[in-house]
């Protein structure tokens, strides 16, 4: 999720459990912790573009990790905040705060490892896109209100926002599973792996992707009044015995991309056009197949490296405006 809802929902949660007297040290506490968890972002190597990728939601956003994240957060703030609170308090305000972070990101579908030791499944529960303004907006500017009015009503408030929001997320989720299990039906493909996730920035126009004959059906739904869909594109599953039939086994690249594939969750597609390994789950519009990222794989024999990372993302703004009438229905018009 995006730093802002994150820091937000620590910040509101820590609310709820302090007094009006200790309610902006709470919410600082809290936004501080909310955000903390994604210092993973650091975790980066020029050498081996994919090590972001396995650290990122990794150890630090697993619920083993709370108790020592939270701790790791009031050392810093305590030394700050000593006239106001008890270290105690201070570590309350920072485990709630740290608490709120990695649920929140499972409810997205880039994926994250809750389980971590025990587990590397990445949770990814496709409710609610990685920004969403009508979840942020209100509850940022409630949670900033009941700071400066002392309100502890106003923090109530924004937490029935946050809870009915998400469980709506929830609710247009399995809506959407529905709708794009009955688009297979209908074209009469019995398909091996579905999914579904809100596209950027709502709830209400949601990208299908279903794997049908060796190919990624990728279309969306409009779930904005009455259902609508926009058919869209097709594109080759990824296929090493295929596409690259002669990328030796033991390399690191192929071992990348597997470890693309973990990250991808299976759902890797081959782009022809540009001899592409794309994620599949994201693209700019909803209803295309062109990736936001992938990596690309170098062909000759002797090379040795790590794949070549590839973003996206340069003209994503600029399809804004083709998102926007997709979601007012402009060209998601088709019914079944």
């Amino acid at each position: 999720m995006d730093p802002i809802t994150q820091g937000t929902f620590g910040g509101l949660f820590s609310q709820f459990f302090s007094s009006k007297k200790k309610i902006t040290v709470a919410t600082i506490i809290g936004v501080l912790a909310g955000l903390a968890p994604d210092l993973d972002v650091f975790i980066k190597s020029s050498y081996d573009p994919l090590l972001s990728l396995e650290y990122h939601r990794q150890f630090s956003h697993s619920f083993i990790f709370i108790p020592l994240g939270a701790l790791i957060v009031t050392l810093f703030t305590y030394y700050v905040f000593k006239k106001y609170i008890t270290f105690f308090e201070n570590y309350i305000f920072a485990f709630i705060g740290y608490s709120t972070h990695a649920l929140l990101d499972a409810c997205t579908s880039y994926g994250t490892q809750l389980l971590w030791p025990f587990s590397n499944y990445r949770f990814a529960w496709n409710s609610i896109s990685i920004i969403d303004p009508l979840l942020t907006i209100p509850i940022l500017l409630l949670m900033f209100l009941a700071v400066i009015m002392k309100n502890k009503f106003l923090n109530i408030v924004s937490l029935f926002w946050i809870f009915a929001y998400l469980g709506f997320g929830f609710f247009q989720s399995s809506l959407a599973l529905k709708e794009a299990i009955n688009l297979a039906k209908y074209r009469n493909h019995d398909f091996k792996k579905i999914t579904v996730k809100p596209s950027f920035g709502n709830i209400f126009l949601w990208k299908i992707v279903y794997l049908y004959d060796g190919k990624y059906y990728i279309d969306s739904v409009n779930l904005l009044g009455k259902t609508r869909f926009c058919f869209g594109e097709t594109i080759d599953k990824l296929d090493t015995n295929i596409h690259y039939i002669n990328l030796n086994k033991d390399s690191k690249q192929f071992k990348d991309i597997l470890r693309f594939n973990w990250f991808s969750q299976g759902y890797l597609a081959y782009d022809n056009e540009k001899d592409l390994i794309i994620d599949v789950r994201y693209s700019a519009i909803p209803n295309e197949a062109e990736g936001l990222w992938g990596i690309k794989i170098n062909p000759d024999p002797k090379y040795t490296d790590h794949i070549k990372w590839v973003v996206n993302r340069e003209n994503f703004f600029e399809r804004l405006p083709k998102l926007k009438a997709m979601l007012f229905g402009n060209f998601c018009n088709k019914e079944i």
